[in-house]
């Protein structure tokens, strides 16, 4: 795979979006479309200091790093880590203005607590792809951290993350340059969804608008020859 401009770039976390819902992420990231619910208003309070990059610290050595901006041309993606820990080692790699090597574990901050899919470790691992790219390093692990548990859950970076992430954006990118949005696929996610009387995935019960009126049109005949009927 060839890299991507910079122009092509996408939001990496739209990764998130696009795990959980395709017609999701499309009414986002190509219509431009977007409403707040509970959930997302509380996820966006919690975000806030993970994502205040004045807020990165060292502790002794540990560094602490917010709001990382991190790329990566070869997916042709773009984003901000919450948290970057940046430890002391070996093995790690040299960091602009610090001494010795320092190896990397991002962590992203999630509402709720850990879920069965993969939208969130997709995410994370992806970040993880980006800063290999970045500091020429390979990253094992990160951390989930969801805010209802105040738990850590530990993500494996293996080759079945990876590849999935690079089927994705390679996807992305072909939606976003033939401008399409998927359709609707209703399932329980949609209840929770912030975007559900956008997408209206209930309307996926009419097959289309030329079934529609012809239903309506038998329903009101339908209903005249009953009343012609009852009226005889």
């Amino acid at each position: 795979m060839s890299d991507y401009p910079e122009d092509d770039w996408l939001a990496l976390s739209g990764l998130q979006h696009f795990a959980f819902c395709r017609r999701q992420w499309a009414l986002i990231h190509i219509e431009q479309q977007w409403q707040d619910n509970y959930l997302t208003t509380a996820g966006s309070l919690e975000h806030e200091r993970a994502h205040d990059y004045g807020e990165s610290e060292t502790r002794g050595d540990l560094l602490i790093m917010r709001d990382l901006r991190v790329f990566s041309r070869r997916l042709g993606i773009t984003g901000a880590c919450d948290v970057v820990e940046f430890r002391k080692s070996p093995d790690g790699v040299p960091l602009h203005g610090r001494n010795g090597t320092w190896s990397p574990y991002p962590v992203e901050y999630k509402h709720g607590r850990p879920k069965q899919q993969d939208a969130d470790r997709l995410q994370l691992c992806a970040e993880a792809m980006c800063l290999e790219e970045m500091l020429a390093c390979t990253i094992p692990e990160g951390a989930l951290f969801y805010q209802q548990t105040k738990h850590r859950e530990r993500v494996c970076f293996d080759s079945s993350l990876r590849e999935r992430i690079v089927a994705m954006t390679h996807e992305m990118h072909d939606l976003i340059n033939r401008g399409h949005t998927p359709k609707v696929r209703p399932s329980k996610s949609c209840r929770a969804c912030s975007l559900r009387d956008v997408c209206l995935p209930n309307l996926v019960k009419t097959q289309s608008a030329r079934q529609f009126i012809e239903d309506r049109l038998k329903a009101e005949s339908t209903k005249r020859s009953d009343e012609n009927e009852a009226a005889a």
